[in-house]
């Protein structure tokens, strides 16, 4: 069974459920606003600086733990579907994730759809991505991490910096990915009344906002579940058996080790989608930051240690 700190994720993911369906044609800046407060979630992680940053033409946000190496970087996307979060949102989880591993993080407020659709996303990745290199931090000391919408736009992230020729990144942690793009996942239904966060008809119009009618959710570059994995840097995935978009990362998972990539898939038994929001507060978050932090270590070449709490 959960721990009452984690069961209260949920109760926050139902209080904003009922907060969109009592207004017909919400606007979306209010819809935004609803879900920013999710940042209350998580408790402020402790030793840990911030500082915004343009980092190639892109806002964002940098924590900073102290007595962190500063040649290694987490390159956050946070999560929202693509069209709702923000750096701000998600600076907290970024700061507990990038003080477990040992890493400044860089938490990117890419744009947003319905305003700026596909690939406007991936084009900001991309720039942030240049714009470390062009600083002097080698692609090995990077790694992409990212939650929800932002779990599979760290993902497909390699794709377009292979496309494009780049060094790639050490490695990917992606925090409940949405990979499908086509909502083909069977947990989609059959665990559409545990989850309190994701439903398919919210995925609907978040896909509709990304895509309009232009783009096919087959799209590599949008949908992994399409992609050629050949070459992928290792990957964790950490993802909860209540999840809507459970099938998202066991699918994944299976794709990329048909591809011959180094992938670990961990699922959370009786957690929700985004589970680790409650960083600071539910054993459950602390005990999977700690995995992803010493797993991130690993793979940036740092000594391994616990440092969350």
């Amino acid at each position: 069974m959960s721990s009452i700190e984690s069961r209260e994720l949920k109760a926050a993911y139902e209080r904003i459920g009922q907060r969109l369906a009592s207004q017909a044609n919400m606007d979306l800046a209010t819809m935004r606003d609803i879900y920013e407060s999710l940042h209350t979630a998580t408790a402020e992680p402790e030793r840990v600086c911030y500082a915004e940053v343009d980092a190639g033409g892109v806002s964002a946000l940098w924590c900073q733990p102290i007595e962190s190496a500063t040649d290694r970087v987490l390159v956050y996307t946070h999560g929202g579907g693509y069209m709702v979060g923000s750096m701000h949102m998600h600076r907290k989880l970024a700061g507990h994730i990038a003080r477990a591993a040992g890493a400044f993080a860089l938490v990117l407020d890419f744009r947003r759809a319905p305003e700026s659709p596909f690939p406007a996303q991936l084009d900001d990745v991309e720039a942030a991505y240049r714009w470390l290199l062009e600083r002097g931090v080698a692609a090995e000391h990077i790694a992409l991490v990212g939650d929800s919408g932002g779990g599979g736009l760290c993902t497909t992230a390699v794709l377009r910096l292979r496309d494009r020729g780049l060094p790639l990144p050490a490695a990917v942690m992606a925090i409940s990915p949405w990979y499908d793009m086509q909502l083909r996942g069977e947990s989609l239904d059959s665990n559409a009344e545990y989850d309190a966060g994701v439903q398919r008809p919210v995925l609907e119009q978040m896909r509709a906002a990304l895509l309009g009618t232009a783009i096919e959710p087959t799209e590599p570059l949008v949908n992994p579940l399409h992609a050629d994995l050949t070459g992928f840097p290792p990957v964790l995935l950490q993802v909860g058996d209540q999840e809507t978009l459970l099938d998202d990362a066991t699918r994944f998972a299976e794709r990329a080790r048909n591809h011959g990539v180094d992938i670990t898939l961990q699922v959370a038994v009786g957690m929700q989608h985004d589970f680790q929001l409650m960083a600071g507060r539910a054993v459950e978050a602390d005990e999977a930051i700690d995995e992803i932090g010493a797993w991130l270590r690993h793979r940036l070449g740092l000594r391994i240690a616990s440092t969350t709490g």
